[in-house]
Formats: structure tokens, sequence, C-alpha cells
């Protein structure tokens, strides 16, 4: 898996956090009409990351609004847009692009301006994601939810504390093939980068170059590069520390609590998963009920305790008892969250940082 892979099935019911009808909650059915030139105009059709939705949100969606969904799941930002460009995507009225894909999908003209008029909840939002860089005003984008990128370790096998990236290739020896990586170029470059006091972004190709160089050094002590597998590994003490998503470090967490997370203190990124209606969308009207749906705060929280992701909604984030509130790995104080960036398009630049990294995983 290339980017976040979350848990498989509930941890929690419907029941648990007080979902039922939601009629009489201010939730009514997004009034537009869906063309009838593609597809069922009772099925919306889903592309999203592996367990952003489970049988008991669906089948409620299904009873709120008469809709049968079908979910489709891809493994990583670029599968989603090669896919779409290649013409496979015309079936899907709602895709989970990350920010820094929502903002090179609308330079492709793929996605629909959103109607504000037919999306109820925009102001539960807390205020960052409200306005976000990547897509000012939320014009095509609703953001679903977000989470940090940072390093995981075994406390039983690592006593001294974490504090940043440079950890890996001062202790490199020590931990000679006890350590991953996330298998995302842009994700171990920019660590990297922040690593020699660089953005995530540059497009300088001497930078690029150093972190290229410094990955070289610390190779031999990197076990593999996964975004996933690292996960049962990390949990049988083969591995003593991975980079990961926080998603996925609040699971280990619970399952270990020998386990802890830290976000390095020379920076890291964040990220900021969306909702979308792209420009061939068969059905808008199932879309734009999807997004008020998942809007709702008792639906958001119902979500956000199920999967172990940051919400992006405040109002949700108000029903979350006060120690998951509290919790840094998914909630990161305001200091860390100000040395955090977002992933962004690099242009030109994407050639360099791919071509440096088959020459580092390939071998």
């Amino acid at each position: 898996m290339k980017r976040r892979h979350f848990l498989t099935g509930a941890a929690a019911s419907l029941s648990t956090v007080g979902l039922g009808s939601l009629s009489g909650c201010g939730w009514t059915l997004a009034n537009v009409r869906p063309p009838a030139t593609y597809g069922n105009s009772n099925e919306l059709l889903i592309y999203t990351w592996s367990s952003y939705t489970d049988e008991k949100l669906l089948a409620l969606f299904e009873q709120e609004t008469g809709f049968r969904v079908v979910v489709d799941i891809f493994d990583a930002n670029e599968t989603m847009l090669s896919k779409f460009q290649a013409g496979g995507g015309g079936g899907y009225s709602i895709i989970y692009p990350s920010d820094y894909m929502v903002k090179k999908m609308m330079e492709l003209n793929l996605l629909r301006e959103l109607d504000k008029s037919l999306i109820l909840g925009l102001e539960q939002l807390f205020p960052r994601f409200q306005n976000p860089k990547y897509d000012r005003n939320n014009s095509h984008s609703i953001p679903v939810a977000w989470g940090t990128t940072g390093l995981i370790y075994n406390t039983k096998k690592i006593t001294q504390p974490v504090k940043d990236w440079k950890f890996l290739w001062d202790n490199q020896q020590s931990l000679k093939k006890r350590i991953t990586l996330i298998n995302d170029v842009r994700e171990v470059m920019g660590a990297t980068l922040k690593k020699l006091g660089f953005s995530y972004n540059t497009t300088n190709p001497q930078q690029i170059k150093q972190a290229y160089e410094e990955l070289v050094k610390l190779k031999p002590a990197i076990a593999s590069f996964t975004s996933d597998a690292w996960k049962p590994q990390l949990l049988a003490g083969d591995l003593s520390i991975s980079m990961c998503y926080s998603s996925d470090a609040k699971q280990i967490i619970t399952e270990n609590k020998a386990m802890s997370y830290v976000v390095p203190s020379s920076g890291s990124s964040s990220y900021v998963d969306t909702l979308v209606i792209p420009k061939t969308a068969p059905n808008p009207q199932a879309a734009y009920a999807w997004i008020n749906f998942l809007l709702q705060p008792r639906i958001a929280t119902y979500v956000m305790e199920t999967l172990e992701f940051a919400t992006p909604n405040q109002a949700a984030f108000t029903k979350l008892p006060l120690e998951k509130q509290k919790d840094e790995t998914l909630f990161p104080a305001p200091a860390t969250l100000e040395k955090l960036e977002g992933i962004e398009p690099v242009g030109n630049a994407t050639s360099i940082f791919e071509e440096y990294w088959t020459k580092l995983t390939s071998g």
C-alpha cells in the first residue's frame, strides 16, 4: 500500500455512538436531478481508500436515502489518477483524493465545482479546513479525514526518546534491518529534506540530490520500504521503528501500549483526505447526499472512532471523550502543527524525485 491502510472491520457498532435514523436532525437529501445517461440513478459508486467505509455505515445511508452504494478501493493517489486519465473512472460519483491530488485534479479540469447551496454542515468544520490552501473556500472538495506522518517505535527496544528523523541516521548501526520507511517517494524524500532543513515541497535539484545521498547512507539499515507490512513485524518484535501515518500508529498503540508515536521535531507532513465529485459523475444527487451524510456530527464521530483517524469536523470532535480529544497521536499540539507541511505538486521536479527514488529502491 502506498498510502494509508486503515483498520478493517468496525471497532464499534452504530448503537454505541447513538446512531439511528437521521430524520428530524436537519439532514435532507440534496435536491439535484442526476443525469440518466450513465448507470443506475439509485446507485452511488465510490472510489476510496481501504476501510473508509463499513457495511453498517453503507446500510444506514441506503436506509436514509434509498441509494445503494458500491465501493471500489485504490491504494495510491497516483493509481486513482491514472485510472481516470485512462478513462476508467467515469462511473464514480464520489472520490477520496488527498489534498495535493485535489489541486492536481483541479488543474487537469477533472472536478465539478461544488454547489454550496446543496451542502449542509460546512460551518461545522474547523476553521483551518474551511479555506485550505490546496482548494480555496472548498470550491471543489470537502475534507473528511486528516493526519500526520511520523515514527512509531517499540519503547522496550528503544529506551531513549525518539525526537527527530536524524535518530535513524545516528543509530543506524544498532537498528540495522530493524527500520522500515513508507513506500512513497514524496514522504521518504520529504522527511529527509526536513531533516536537512529544507521543505517537503522543494523543487531545488541540489536539495533533492542531498536528500537522496542521505538516504543512500541509511539504506543498509532499512529492512524495507512498506506502508503496511511493517505493522505485524513491529508488533512481533522483528522491527524496532517504522515510518508511518498517524492513523496506523493509533491502531498499533491500541494493540500494544509499549509502542510510541512521534512527529519529528524538524517537521513532517500532514495530509487531508477529501470528498470530490468528478465532472463525469453519473449521479451527483447521490454524491451530494453522501457528502451531507458524512458531515453530520454523529456520523463523523462514528467514522472517527471506528477507523481511528482525526476528524476535520469540529462539531464531531466536541462529541469525543476528553481522552480522545487530548490524544496527540491523532490531534497534535499547536506547536507541532506549525512544523507540518502538506504535500504539494512539484511540477517538473517530479521527474527528479522519481529518478532518485528508482535508484534508491532498486537493487
